[in-house]
């Protein structure tokens, strides 16, 4: 399987040195709106890989936790609860 998937990286490759050194040179002319939409397309990729990466990064640190045993919250100060009583009121009887 290892080899399959060798000969095929080596392909992909080959197929993608040829497509882009083997093309001739293309004078165009690329419009600023489109610069600005490729900008915007490559920022929403971005933004979309690393969503991806910090879901599964947080699975796999909840994973390890719960393997290992782990607990990475045990330093963490929390505050109690609050509970405002109005001492004007009555407390309610439960029956």
């Amino acid at each position: 399987m290892k080899n399959v998937m060798r000969k095929f990286g080596l392909i992909l490759l080959l197929a993608a040195y040829l497509m882009i050194f083997t093309m001739p040179a293309a004078h165009a002319y690329i419009d600023p709106s489109a610069t600005t939409y490729l900008i915007q397309a490559i920022a929403g990729i971005v933004i979309a890989v690393g969503s991806v990466a910090i879901i599964f990064w947080r699975r796999a640190k909840k994973k390890l936790k719960d393997k290992v045993g782990i607990d990475f919250d045990k330093n963490k100060e929390t505050e109690e609860s609050v509970v405002a009583v109005n001492p004007d009121e009555e407390p309610e009887k439960k029956a």
